[in-house]
């Protein structure tokens, strides 16, 4: 498991000299830099709450502003005041683990309190407008539980009507990092991924802030994870056991955010069928061959195990086929699968 640790937004604004990150490379450290694979819900939702809360991209991203703050729940609102614009906010609120929504926010519920008491301590410490009542999060079972509910909230506010766009557009992305992998290695890949605030000086990558006091990270063989995301509008690090630095996905080919129409994507009928999760499950096959089992329950939002047992269920009824590439299965649908989609778009 990823440990998170702080994470330090870049604020809004032209770029500047100073490099306040330097991120150290070993050669154990280059083999083992890698992509995330699959959507990480709750950072992706810290990366939104900041987004949220800034100006940046007004053209993209300020409808879904308007339509997101007009959804806040009261617990949401608590939530989004614990991740600022920029600034240090609690580690254990956005864990950069895969899975589905509601079993991430039960892995927050079920975070040690002196980790929590830890990470509110080093939160305050660096960050002098932390909200008074947070303080008592980690010995007010009530309030830590209304917080945690505030997760759930704000991710159906702010995430959950775009997240088929967003697993979308990450698989884009992580295409075109795998080209540069395959065609000018990770030195390619670094220097890349977000040219305008990171930089390949090898064996040093430089991360530009425009806050905060330089410092020196070393991987010490663990390697760097680089986590694609929607709504990052610069570079987030985040310090743990596997250092993590998130980017703006594919930042050509990024659009306004757009809710999806009322109503379910496939006709009502095949939903009789065969069940809203696993015509979900069925549609995301269809958009994405050759998705491993991970991949397909993060991008349906369902647990693993959810998604081995529907995709047995789809397999079996001749809908999608499956085979296995080392310690992964991959997927895709078969004829008759397409043309029942296809079907029930007409």
């Amino acid at each position: 498991m990823i440990r998170p640790g702080p994470k330090n937004d870049i604020p809004e604004g032209p770029p500047q000299a100073a490099m306040a990150y330097r991120i150290h490379f070993t050669l154990q450290d280059l083999a083992r830099t890698r992509v995330a694979e699959a959507p990480m819900p709750l950072h992706e939702l810290e990366l939104a709450a900041r987004t949220l809360q800034s100006r940046s991209q007004p053209v993209r991203l300020d409808a879904w502003r308007r339509r997101a703050r007009a959804q806040l729940t009261a617990p949401a609102r608590m939530a989004l005041a614990l991740m600022p614009a920029v600034g240090h906010s609690p580690g254990f609120l956005s864990p950069i683990r895969t899975g589905a929504i509601e079993d991430l926010v039960d892995h927050v519920r079920g975070t040690p309190r002196a980790r929590v008491r830890a990470n509110l301590m080093e939160t305050e410490r660096r960050r002098p407008s932390f909200p008074a009542w947070a303080r008592r999060l980690a010995d007010d079972a009530s309030l830590f539980a209304e917080v945690c509910t505030g997760l759930s909230h704000l991710h159906a506010c702010l995430l959950g009507p775009y997240w088929a766009q967003f697993t979308e557009h990450l698989s884009i992305d992580r295409t075109l990092r795998l080209q540069q992998l395959l065609t000018g290695g990770v030195e390619q890949l670094l220097t890349q991924a977000n040219p305008q605030w990171m930089r390949w000086n090898p064996p040093v990558l430089e991360i530009r802030m425009m806050s905060g006091a330089a410092r020196d990270l070393h991987l010490d063989g663990q390697g760097l994870l680089l986590i694609p995301s929607m709504l990052c509008t610069r570079a987030v690090v985040t310090e743990g056991r596997q250092v993590g630095v998130s980017y703006p996905a594919c930042p050509d080919q990024r659009r306004e955010l757009t809710a999806p129409a009322a109503g379910p994507a496939r006709s009502a009928g095949l939903s009789a069928l065969l069940g809203r999760t696993r015509t979900a499950v069925l549609a995301a096959v269809a958009e994405h061959h050759n998705c491993s089992t991970k991949e397909l329950a993060a991008r349906a939002g369902i647990a693993p195990a959810s998604a081995s047992e529907h995709a047995s269920t789809l397999r079996e009824a001749g809908l999608i086929t499956s085979l296995r590439h080392r310690n992964s299965v991959l997927h895709s649908p078969t004829p008759l699968g397409l043309a029942l989609l296809d079907a029930q778009q007409q």
